[in-house]
This record gives C-alpha cells, structure tokens and sequence, in this order.
C-alpha cells in the first residue's frame, strides 16, 4: 500500500524538456483561476463549473474559425481569415465579465494587453466577434441551469451519518452542484454509485481501520513521504490542476486550437465528474473518518467488537481541517478518475508526463512528476486515506464515476469532424 515518493522536479523543466512559451488560451486559464478562486472565492469542486464556461467558450470560438472539431454550443462559421488568438481572449474575456462583473475593469485591463499582440486588422476583429458570439452561445445555453440555486442540505443524524465536521463545523458546501444541470451527462445521477460500504460489513472493517491506521495525524506507520502526499492534494483542486492543465499545454508545445481542445475537455470532464459526485454525496449522506473514528464500535452493537472498531477519541486527520461536505463518494476520486482519463485520451497513451505542484506547504512550493496517467489517480487515491479525509471504497467509487463520464464525454463529443 506504500507510493513510491514521486522526484521533485522545477516548475520550468519537464523530463520532454525546457518548457515554452505560454499562449492566449493557457493566458487566460490562469487569469480565470485569479477570477474565479482568488477573487470570486469559489470552493473547489465547484469551481470548475465557472472553469468550464470559460473554456467551452474558448473552444468554440476557435473551433468557428478552424471547423476541425465539433462545436458545443456555437454552430455558426466564422470567417476563415479570422484570428483564433483573438477569438480566444475575447470568448473567455466575456464569460468572466458575465459571471464576475465586480472584476470587470481588472478583465478589461487584461483584455487589452492580450489583444496588444494581435495585429491590428480585419482578422483581429472578426476574431473577437466570433468570440463574443461563442461566448454569448455559452451564457444563453447555461441560463437556468441551476448554477448556485439556493438548495437546501440538512444533515442526518446516528450511525453513518454526515454531519459538520471540525473544528469549524461549516454548513455542506454546494448542495446546489449535484442538482445542477451537466454538461454532457443527460443528468446529474446518470453515473450514480451504489453507495456506501455496509456498517455491518467486513468490508467496512477494513475501509475504517486503513484510513484510522493510516490517515491520524498521530498515525506510526505513515512514512514521511506518505504524509507529504497526503497534504500536497489540500490545496484548492481548481487552482492545482489549472496550473496543471496549463504546464501540460505547454510542455507538449500546443498551440491554441490544440489548447483550447484540451483545456475544453479537462474542465468538461472536471465539472461533469464534480456534478455527479455532489448529487451522490448530497444522496447518501455518508460520514466523514472524523466522525466516525472517534465513535469506533459504541455508536452501534450492531457495528462490530471494540476490537473490529476501536475507537480512537482523540483521532484527528493529518491532511488537516475536513472538507464541509459528505465522505462517499470522494470528489478527487471523481475529478482526478475523469482528469487522468481524459489526458489519456487526447494524447492518445497513458504514458504523459505530467507534472503538478501544490502550495499546501510552509516550506515552499512542491512539484511531482509523472510518467503515466495511471500513477497520478493512484497517488490522488491514496493521498485522501492518507489525509485522513476518505474511505477506500469512497475513492473506488469516485475513480469509477470519473472514468465513466470521461469516457461519455470522448465519444460523444470534442471529436474531430475534418482533417487537419
């Protein structure tokens, strides 16, 4: 059950090489992080919902341009002449505006200096009118689609059970996601899991004590390289894989119709898997380890000996607080299960490098590196055990239901329609 502790590796160099210059389309991936974390303060998993406006936007905006690629909401050509760099700034530019208009003069300002580089012309400015048109296709298409919909969450109670967790004891977040509507899925239950491991079960034995062994932050037998990745995946997913994403571009050397693809793809799947986890957290309602753990075996006779199930009062997680919603199934499972494959899929193998780095750390920013997509799921897996923050059947569920809408999202849609 050990990981291999993954090398260390320098932001600017990849294993294919010394990474290259960004484009307009991982520009403004990372200027939707700042807007929609940094400043709009929106949680992880749905974060991503805001990510995917953007870059569904992007996508068809320059996809209007080439016609190489099925459109996803934007159906009209736009002129062949016209500058796809252009049409990328200006489609995510409006998006954001749209969904953050506190931010516009900030977005306005970036707007300008990205436009800065596109020659002035005919073709700059069929560009951003395609992008205008492709991101008003988005916003029309997304109306009253359930985004932040005042839907309310309360609590069970008793054995297995989510409630609010310490030490802030927070209302669930974003009950609202997993009743929203998806991108790709035909709803949000369509890849639904068959829920939580039995409290009765032998499989539940297990599940409780790997993740109380493993997972307190006074845990014996963590080794060192185990609790740094368990706390490496505590940052906010959204920002850590849109940096991700971006170094992923940038390092395979995409231009902007290729990054625009990939970016589209990512967020789509990212979101999808994200909706439907939320709409299996929210249907079950399982208790998190830090509920769990310190009750052992006396919530319930029904539950197993003091030995099956000892309970540890003072157990803590060792990733830190917990997150404010229900355990089953785990969001990374999901995201990273739909991410992973996704990758796979547009370079054709699973054998990409990829490399990530997090800023959960006092000691400065850490990066490790992959050679196969595969390993990245696998690390995510039993990073959230480590952490102190799942169950290893919530992440089997999880990786499950993010494979599943990553594969519904390939073969029903970004596909290529012409040649290139």
């Amino acid at each position: 059950m050990k990981i291999e502790n993954h090398h260390v590796v320098s932001l600017l160099v990849l294993a294919c090489g010394t990474l290259h210059a960004s484009n307009v389309v991982t520009d403004w991936n990372t200027i939707a992080s700042t807007t929609i974390v940094t400043n709009g303060g929106k949680s992880p998993a749905p974060s991503a919902v805001w990510f995917t406006y953007s870059s569904i936007a992007v996508y068809d905006a320059v996809n209007s341009i080439t016609g190489h690629y099925q459109p996803f909401y934007y159906r009209f050509a736009a002129p062949a002449n016209a500058s796809i760099g252009a049409a990328a700034v200006a489609a995510a530019h409006r998006v954001l505006v749209n969904y953050f208009p506190a931010q516009q003069a900030a977005l306005d300002s970036q707007f300008a200096a990205s436009l800065a580089g596109v020659a002035d012309g005919g073709d700059k400015t069929a560009g951003v009118a395609a992008g205008e048109a492709a991101a008003m296709a988005v916003i029309n298409a997304r109306m009253g689609d359930g985004l932040e919909a005042n839907i309310t969450y309360t609590p069970g109670s008793g054995p297995g059970a989510w409630v609010p967790t310490p030490p802030a004891f927070a209302a669930p977040v974003a009950p609202w996601l997993g009743q929203m509507r998806p991108f790709t899925m035909k709803s949000a239950g369509d890849f639904l899991p068959d829920g939580p491991t039995a409290l009765n079960s032998e499989d539940w034995k297990r599940d409780y004590n790997l993740t109380r062994l493993y997972g307190g932050t006074a845990s014996t037998i963590r080794s060192a390289s185990e609790t740094e990745i368990g706390v490496f995946y505590t940052e906010h997913t959204g920002q850590q894989y849109a940096r991700m994403f971006n170094t992923l571009a940038i390092a395979n050397n995409l231009g902007v119709e290729d990054s625009a693809r990939l970016m589209a793809m990512l967020w789509t799947g990212y979101s999808d898997a994200a909706i439907g986890c939320f709409n299996a957290k929210y249907k079950f309602g399982f208790w998190r380890p830090v509920t769990a753990i310190p009750a052992g075996s006396g919530i319930s006779g029904l539950l197993g000996s003091s030995t099956d199930l000892p309970a540890d009062p003072t157990w803590t997680p060792s990733g830190g607080a917990t997150p404010a919603h229900p355990e089953y199934p785990a969001a990374h499972g999901c995201i990273t299960g739909a991410v992973s494959s996704l990758i796979a899929d547009f370079f054709g193998t699973t054998r990409v490098t990829i490399a990530v780095d997090s800023k959960a750390f006092t000691d400065g920013v850490h990066q490790h590196m992959f050679s196969d997509t595969r390993d990245l799921m696998d690390e995510v897996f039993w990073a959230r055990i480590y952490a102190g923050f799942h169950f290893f059947h919530s992440l089997e569920a999880g990786r499950q239901l993010g494979q599943s809408v990553a594969s519904q999202v390939v073969h029903n849609h970004f596909r290529e329609l012409q040649p290139r």
